[in-house]
């Protein structure tokens, strides 16, 4: 498993303050897979944008195969997500 250094949601200021805000699961921590950008708050931003529009942009695929390609994907690659 790989580690990468992030900013924890205590020391976050202005932009990632609000973003981990914004992004926070249940009102807990952001999940891993967003904190991995909090050195570089845009890329969060545009991460998300990524992810929604790939889950619920346009598309010939509905969005349960949408879905079951992630699970399938994540479950081959023994991920979390």
């Amino acid at each position: 498993m790989a580690y990468i250094r992030y900013v924890p949601r205590d020391e976050a200021t202005g932009l990632l303050e609000q973003l981990y805000e914004r992004y926070a699961a249940h009102g807990g921590d952001p999940d891993n897979i967003i904190r991995v950008h909090s050195l570089n708050p845009a890329s969060m931003q545009y991460h998300v944008q990524y992810y929604a529009h790939i889950m619920r942009g346009r598309s010939p695929l509905s969005r349960e195969q949408r879905e079951m390609i992630a699970v399938t994907v994540s479950a081959a690659n023994d991920c979390f997500y």
